[in-house]
């Protein structure tokens, strides 16, 4: 018996009763689904689906979030595709779901993560363990609102890329992220993606500059070319999986940006 469910684009899926064979094509989401005790369901993942560590020995990897191998997907036979607006092009689920059923996340804030995660517990019939994790989430960002109700609040850029300087903007999820963090996000207005002039750092005028693990790896080295570039500005190494990562590791997102106040 099929399920008739939308998905966070809008939609119409019909869902068998039992999904034993996922694929997953990103990596916050494949994360989810081994807190979520599915392990055992999940076939296939992309190359960037790196936690737990060591799944790849397990999974078979179906190439990265824009680009995958569909013959191997095809030979996995999934029940389903899990992939997400962002991560993946309109041309990776346009070209699976021809063959097969694919559902689309679509996350921009900590509401869409919290429906996603009670999504799947409904879909892969782990509504309990999905209730727990959105119950600590809840829980721990509204400790964390009290926690920096009265910090001061920062002038923020969060860089993302380098050569081209890329920050972040508006309706985007780690946009979302700084805003909980009581951050005033100076590219806000922009697209959501922006370049940004480094060499003009100090004209925009940041209190706090964050240069993000992923998904390009700054190192201290590029702390130190942003440091002179600015220096008034105070700049910090963040793991970015806090940031923009939006299934259950959110569980433990706000105990380190806590620790970023402290910093």
């Amino acid at each position: 018996m099929e399920r008739v469910i939308q998905d966070q684009l809008g939609r119409t899926l019909e869902i068998p009763k039992n999904l034993y064979r996922i694929v997953s094509l990103v990596p916050s989401q494949t994360e989810l689904l081994i807190d979520l005790g599915l392990e055992n369901r999940l076939v296939g993942i992309t190359k960037f689906c790196v936690h737990p560590a060591n799944l790849s020995k397990t999974k078979t990897v179906v190439g990265g979030t824009k680009t995958v191998h569909y013959e191997k997907i095809a030979d996995l036979q999934p029940d389903i595709i899990l992939c997400n607006k962002e991560e993946n092009t309109k041309e990776i689920v346009a070209t699976l779901e021809k063959k097969h059923r694919v559902h689309v996340s679509n996350i921009t804030n900590l509401e869409d993560s919290l429906k996603l995660i009670k999504q799947y517990g409904e879909l892969f019939q782990c509504n309990e363990r999905a209730k727990e994790i959105n119950a600590t989430i809840v829980t721990e960002a509204k400790t964390f609102a009290t926690y920096v109700k009265d910090t001061p609040k920062l002038n923020v850029l969060y860089f993302i890329w380098k050569d081209p300087w890329m920050s972040v903007g508006k309706d985007t999820f780690i946009h979302h992220m700084l805003t909980l963090n009581g951050f005033i996000n100076l590219m806000s207005e922009k697209e959501r993606y922006p370049e940004v002039r480094v060499n003009k750092l100090s004209k925009i005028s940041p209190d706090l500059i964050l240069l993000s693990s992923e998904p390009f790896p700054f190192k201290e080295k590029h702390k130190e070319e942003i440091q002179l570039l600015c220096p008034d500005a105070e700049v910090l190494l963040v793991n970015g999986a806090y940031f923009s990562w939006y299934g259950s590791r959110l569980q433990k997102a706000f105990q380190y940006f806590k620790s970023l106040h402290k910093a």
